[in-house]
């Protein structure tokens, strides 16, 4: 149910770009505009970012999935905590310092009119929203699997009947002991996955947005920094899913699923943006209402899965609980990636 929601949102966000109109506001000039303008140049600059911007996000969300043979970078060592506490804060700082602020910067742009977008904050009411959602397929759909899982855990049923068969040998509380505790790591296992599932939701909708809008972009003054801040995005972004993807222990197929539409998103957006250059206008009404929401939409589920699912769930865990110094180092390394994430908005 949720693995195919990505596809659906791909969808659905081509159909409403599609059938933005097609003519803009006068009085309203391009976010793009300046005294940089050279149609040429700035395609050669997207056929180059879509390239670096694809390669970046691959090596990001494979760095965690293909690093398992490194002892110390296994789910369960120091540094990968580490490494994924950093990942977060860049999460977290993609919806408070990048998302956030387009969104804002489109529900409230001159071409639209005062009433009622520039009476009410759309952003943050869209962004409290889209968490509360977020948060409700969080708690169904943990409801919903827990129900099923005694009889679709095929592994994890073989593995305590394993053992409670040892334990008629070794004694049956034991048995009864490593039951439990396989029932709660398959549980474990299952809040990982639908964790993986709802991040990736969010990223590839902040993704094709953002890829959107520099496609669409006929300054190379513009987009020659975008192309380093998105391939630092995208690297640090793939990182922290990558890790989310490794935890839920996926089988080959899916981890090749949700690395693909990771990867692809946002070239994929910069290509669609190249090709709806000619008719697509950023000035108009209907593509910053629908561009507003969408990363309105972004911010508030990328915000509450960074600081929910992903930093609390870390943070309040008996790993770091019981560890002070290797908590210590998790907030350390949150704060570098929020503000390292912060501080490349000023290029992006």
């Amino acid at each position: 149910m949720v693995r195919n929601n990505p596809n659906v949102v791909v969808v659905t966000i081509l159909f409403l770009l599609l059938s933005l109109p097609l003519v803009s506001c006068e009085e309203c000039s391009s976010k793009y505009e300046g005294g940089c303008h050279d149609k040429n140049e700035a395609l050669k600059l997207k056929v180059i970012a879509i390239f670096c911007i694809l390669l970046s996000s691959m090596i990001g969300v494979c760095i965690p999935i293909f690093t398992t043979s490194v002892p110390a970078l296994k789910p369960d060592g120091d540094l990968f905590v580490v490494i994924k506490a950093f990942a977060c804060g860049v999460i977290l700082a993609i919806g408070y310092m990048h998302v956030m602020p387009d969104s804002f910067a489109d529900l409230t742009s001159p071409c639209l009119p005062q009433h009622p977008w520039h009476k009410f904050p759309f952003t943050t009411f869209i962004a409290m929203i889209s968490a509360i959602f977020t948060l409700m397929v969080d708690s169904f759909s943990l409801s919903y699997f827990k129900k099923k899982l005694p009889v679709s855990s095929s592994v994890n049923n073989l593995e305590t009947t394993k053992e409670l068969e040892l334990g008629h040998v070794h004694g049956h509380g034991l048995a009864i002991a490593n039951g439990h505790e396989k029932n709660v790591n398959a549980e474990q296992l299952l809040r990982y996955r639908v964790v993986a599932q709802v991040l990736e939701l969010g990223i590839v909708v902040h993704s094709v947005v953002i890829g959107l809008s520099m496609g669409a972009s006929e300054n190379p003054c513009t987009i020659k920094p975008l192309i380093a801040a998105l391939c630092f995005h995208q690297l640090f972004e793939g990182m922290g899913l990558g890790g989310c993807i490794l935890q839920a222990d996926y089988g080959v197929k899916m981890k090749v699923i949700m690395v693909f539409f990771f990867s692809v998103t946002t070239p994929f957006g910069i290509a669609l943006g190249i090709g709806l250059s000619e008719v697509y206008s950023d000035t108009s009404p209907t593509a910053l209402i629908v561009e507003g929401v969408l990363n309105a939409i972004s911010a508030g589920l990328l915000n509450y899965m960074a600081l929910v699912d992903l930093l609390a769930n870390e943070f309040m865990g008996t790993k770091l609980q019981s560890r002070i110094k290797l908590q210590l180092l998790c907030y350390i390394a949150v704060f570098l990636g929020a503000g390292g994430m912060s501080v490349m908005a000023i290029w992006a």
